[in-house]
């Protein structure tokens, strides 16, 4: 009676909303024995629910109530699992697919593992189903506690990702669960084309729903045999769809960001230096043989440059071991002061020809492998290049005391010597100038030989090298045409008029013996100087590249750096602004040419003047007046000139300085992050084996350069495959790129290598920290909830323990009482006989 006077009890209706806005959903009402059923699921009332399913086998166990749940739901929804194992038990279940994302969604473990085993997932369809194949019919739809529904995309696996629930994930992984990548963003399948035909943002939402699976640390561990690589190319991946999504574009920035956090935990896990070198080379052993296998090789760490993860690069662990392979056999030189550094220094630029031969001679030498060590060989680079900046200036030290165009500068060593004879030859400073350049332009063709064209290109420092070589190149080949024209000239004269200076030449014979300032404007040796004081001027802003290697000056060149892009994104409106006044201003006053006070403005190369040189307020105001009385001009003149210098110098100029603030303040709110990552790129360009020697001493190849130059002439005349280098270790890390990512082959399961052990131990860090991390958060509201429910089946298994107590309690009394009225039956027997 008790027992049934609970479960009779009515339902706090208040707590549950507004019941008619659902009364359209509902096909029928449920009857009162429904009622109670639904009742008994939700509060875990354990007695109640198994006797109505043991008493009443008419009882529809799918029945649902005004909100759609049915009893499955509602035991899972507040985590009563022996309800939902009593309810598992029948086959005729439905919606078995929405208890289960609803208990992975509250990460009950439990019940997820009683739901897998039902026979519905035998064939594990609904668990390998990609997002947007999932079932689509009501079926597999479900309400959670806020009475939403799941998308249609939402498959348990990334369901249980999203909620970085590990464990859960580990479960259904083993089922036989994946997630697929969703396509290309520009797939022109007849997939991807139909659901962007049917409904375009219910396919983007399946692809975000997606990645938020692949991209939680629960699946990149659990799921990957490199979860460093798989992380590493789908941050990028992520990276460029934040890029072409635009509307999704801070999601799949965040997901990025995520992935790359990710890594970033995983080394900082590391408790010594073989882990580090795993987390930072990949899985080595099995793409590079014993023999050419280095510790500098750091294939991770090149894809993490790449891809601009600097928390990971400049992580103390991974810049530890970049620093222990900077000063690779020079250990003791990291202990030493200053002063000893830079004698060091200056004795490698001084000794750079000798030592340079020693290398040449015996490059298997104790010396020569110092020299291939990555801080010599920066040193020595950085030297040569001091040394070419030395002779750009001392190429020009003739002319300091200044130059003139007149006539009387012709001096001649003998009578019938051309004047251009003198000063188109090259000297021999101008020659080491042009073996510098040759040696630097046989090193960048190596670059580009030794590494993909994109990844060269995309380097600015690359850009900047290819710039100034070939402006140097265009300007020496001017000049050498200047040469070829004079001396042509003058092998004229000394054919034809050998004694007879003074005589009357033809004109272009005549040219040559003429100063500089009758010299044509398109003259070659003209177009030859201009362009080489471009090459100079670009050349010594190349010291810029060394920078990083200073902690004082790095962050300076990387802010230096970010304002050149501010400059460029700001002259977008700049040069629109500027032109439509140019084209203005000269459209009023181009009839006015000799009626104004000067010329700005009536031609278009006097608008461009006065208008650029208005911005730092070296232009008259007079520029716009005119000579006569045309006052309607002058006054547009005027106000068109001023709004001009409001906007440019007022508005624009302003916002670009902002602009430089801005960016130089992002880059000192983070400079440690910001100077390590660019002394990184600088360090690891200096770890790659060979290029040893600088400029011009490449020009001189070595024994072993030679050797390997004519091994590759042979195999590309022969067809022959090309012989393994360990100068190059490209096609290796291409192969190693295209492993298999998506989970452990049974080879490796059944032998695993020294690197998956290492990531094994890893991994198992990763997710200890991560839930330890998770229980010491403080206790929410649904935790609370949760102690509310166990009480409240608490409540009920008590209820029908007392209840179970009072049964046994009459029977034991009613036996009692069978057994004296049996004893009063037998004694009034034995009186009466």
């Amino acid at each position: 009676m008790m027992l049934r006077h609970a479960a009779a009890k009515p339902r706090r209706q208040a707590l549950r909303g507004a019941g008619y806005l659902f009364h359209a959903q509902s096909s029928s009402c449920p009857s009162v024995t429904e009622e109670l059923f639904l009742e008994a699921a939700e509060y875990g009332n354990i007695p109640e629910v198994r006797r109505m399913l043991e008493e009443l086998p008419e009882l529809d166990v799918n029945c649902v109530n005004y909100m759609g749940q049915n009893a499955l739901q509602l035991a899972v929804a507040n985590e009563h699992l022996e309800v939902a194992k009593l309810l598992l038990k029948k086959k005729d279940l439905a919606r078995i697919g929405d208890a289960l994302l609803l208990a992975i969604s509250k990460g009950y473990i439990r019940i997820v593992e009683a739901i897998l085993s039902h026979e519905a997932f035998a064939d594990s369809q609904r668990l390998t189903n990609s997002p947007g194949q999932a079932e689509t019919h009501d079926d597999f739809f479900s309400y959670d506690e806020d009475g939403t529904r799941f998308s249609h995309d939402i498959t348990p696996i990334i369901l249980a990702s999203q909620c970085h629930e590990y464990e859960i994930v580990h479960i259904l992984l083993l089922k036989g669960a994946r997630i697929e990548r969703p396509h290309d963003y520009f797939c022109q399948c007849r997939t991807c084309s139909e659901q962007q035909r049917e409904d375009s943002f219910s396919h983007s939402q399946s692809r975000i729903n997606a990645y938020k699976g692949l991209a939680s640390p629960a699946y990149l561990c659990l799921s990957n045999e490199d979860p460093v690589m798989a992380a590493l190319e789908l941050s990028n991946e992520l990276a460029v769809l934040a890029t072409t999504e635009k509307e999704f574009k801070n999601d799949y920035k965040k997901l990025s960001m995520q992935c790359k956090d990710f890594v970033v935990g995983l080394l900082d896990l590391c408790r010594n230096t073989e882990e580090v070198e795993a987390i930072l080379n990949g899985d080595a052993e099995s793409c590079h043989s014993p023999d050419t296998f280095s510790r500098r090789n750091l294939l991770r760490l090149k894809l993490a440059i790449k891809y601009e993860v600097k928390k990971f690069v400049a992580h103390p662990n991974c810049q530890q071991q970049l620093l222990s392979i900077w000063y690779e056999n020079l250990s003791g030189l990291r202990q030493q002061t200053t002063a000893v550094k830079i004698l060091l220094v200056l004795g490698v630029a001084v000794g750079l020809p000798v030592l340079a031969l020693i290398y040449w001679i015996a490059p298997s030498s104790k010396l020569g492998k110092l020299m291939r060590g990555p801080f010599l060989k920066f040193v020595a680079h950085a030297a040569s290049f001091v040394i070419f900046l030395c002779l750009l200036v001392l190429n020009a030290a003739d002319r300091f005391g200044g130059t003139s165009l007149l006539p009387n500068m012709t001096t001649h060593d003998y009578p019938s010597q051309l004047f251009r004879m003198k000063t188109t030859p090259f000297t021999w400073m101008e020659i080491l100038i042009i073996s510098w350049v040759i040696g630097k332009i046989l090193e960048e063709c190596k670059d580009i030989w030794t590494q993909d064209i994109r990844d060269y290109i995309s380097e600015p420092w690359n850009l900047l090298d290819f710039s100034i070589l070939a402006i140097f190149m265009t300007s020496f080949i001017a000049r050498l045409m200047a040469f070829w024209h004079a001396y042509s000239a003058q092998c004229y004269i000394d054919k034809h008029y050998p004694d007879l200076p003074n005589i009357t030449l033809p004109f272009e014979i005549q040219y040559f013996q003429l100063a500089r300032v009758h010299w044509m404007p398109s003259d070659p040796q003209l177009i030859s100087e201009g362009l080489y004081a471009i090459a100079v001027v670009l050349s010594f802003s190349r010291i810029a590249y060394i920078l990083p290697a200073n902690e004082r000056f790095g962050p300076l060149q990387i802010s230096l750096g970010r304002t050149v892009k501010d400059i460029f994104k700001f002259m977008v409106i700049f040069i629109t602004v500027f032109v439509a006044f140019m084209v203005g201003m000269f459209n009023l006053y181009s009839y006015y040419l000799g009626a104004k006070h000067n010329n700005a403005f009536t031609t278009l190369e006097e608008s461009f003047k006065t208008l650029f040189w208005a911005i730092f307020g070296l232009s008259e105001v007079k520029s716009v007046v005119i000579n006569i009385n045309h006052k309607f001009i002058e006054n547009i003149g005027y106000v068109l000139y001023g709004v001009y210098n409001i906007i440019m110098v007022i508005v624009l100029l302003n916002m670009l300085i902002a602009m430089f603030n801005n960016s130089f303040q992002e880059i000192e709110d983070d400079a440690d992050v910001e100077w390590k990552f660019a002394r990184s790129k600088l360090w690891f360009s200096y770890f790659e084996h060979g290029a040893t020697l600088p400029v011009p001493f490449n020009l001189v190849p070595s024994p072993k350069s030679a050797l390997s130059l004519l091994l590759g002439i042979r195999d590309l005349l022969w067809d022959l495959p090309p012989a393994k280098s360990k100068d190059s270790s490209q096609d290796e890390m291409e192969l190693h790129k295209l492993r298999g990512q998506e989970h452990v082959s049974r080879e490796a399961a059944v032998c695993p290598t020294r690197h998956q052990k290492i990531m094994s131990s890893l991994i198992k860090r990763y997710i200890l920290k991560a839930q330890r991390d998770k229980d010491n958060d403080e206790v929410n509201e649904g935790e609370l909830k949760e102690i509310k429910q166990d009480i409240s089946s608490l409540r009920y298994e008590l209820l029908e323990q007392g209840s179970h107590d009072v049964k046994a309690l009459a029977e034991l009394i009613r036996q009692l009482g069978d057994v004296m009225h049996v004893h009063q039956r037998e004694e009034q027997e034995q009186e009466l006989s």
